[in-house]
């Protein structure tokens, strides 16, 4: 049996998928979730092959919720927003259906994950770390801590420091983990607000209170919780063109 879970918030859509699933023995509905708080809880508990995912949530979207998962399900997208397409296939969406849509339409996203899960029956894939790319700049970040969902809102964050596969998120309330790579970090975020002013680390200029000179052509970024951070060359510019020095 394929175990899936149906994620979405208004119980119509969940009906229609489990009404549509219906002709398809092969396919058992293991939970039905209505946040992505409920839907990380039974993802898992049952570990399944296939979710049906709604974007646009309470609580955190179906992007988010991906985020959170070390070894994502495969993914078909349900939503009644069609500009989330190229972050959804970006984020190895196996088909992405827009509300309202059809039996047939159904069908052929179905078809479309059967082929692929017959190939990943037999060769164990690597797992998929998904992350939304979208051309809004992130205003919050999602972490877990243990058992539990913590929402960061970037505002708060006073610097972000590259720590092999993670990165480490420097706040008032302390540090969190989130394994994703610098890069999607920055494309994430408003140039104007963050800075790369290190390969290894990425400040909030509102927290800068100066820059003072370390070793030869080399500088570090003082904050004003006093904390002392590297500046690379290639920062120091970006740092005299953003703070106008």
């Amino acid at each position: 049996m394929i175990k899936t879970i149906i994620v979405d918030d208004e119980p119509l859509a969940t009906g229609l998928v489990k009404e549509f699933l219906s002709s398809y023995p092969q396919f058992e509905v293991v939970a039905i979730c209505h946040d992505g708080f409920e839907a990380l809880k039974a993802i898992q508990l049952f570990q399944p092959d296939l979710i049906f995912l709604d974007i646009q949530m309470p609580k955190i979207t179906g992007f988010e919720l991906l985020e959170l998962l070390d070894s994502p399900p495969a993914v078909l997208f349900t939503t009644a927003f069609d500009q989330y397409a190229v972050q959804a296939f970006d984020a190895k969406g196996l088909d992405y259906l827009v509300k309202p849509f059809s039996e047939v339409r159904f069908a052929q996203a179905i078809a479309r994950f059967l082929s692929q899960h017959k190939v990943t029956e037999t060769a164990e894939l690597p797992a998929v770390v998904y992350y939304p790319v979208s051309e809004e700049r992130s205003k919050r970040i999602v972490v877990r801590v243990k058992n539990e969902i913590k929402i960061i809102q970037i505002q708060e964050v006073r610097f972000f420091e590259a720590e092999d596969d993670y990165i480490s998120i420097h706040t008032q309330e302390g540090k969190f983990l989130k394994k994703m790579t610098m890069k999607q970090l920055e494309e994430s975020l408003d140039p104007e607000k963050f800075a790369r002013v290190h390969r290894s680390f990425l400040v909030n200029l509102q927290e800068v209170s100066g820059l003072e000179p370390y070793e030869k052509e080399s500088y570090l970024l003082r904050l004003r919780t006093g904390q002392k951070i590297p500046v690379s060359k290639s920062g120091y510019a970006r740092l005299r063109q953003l703070l106008g020095l």
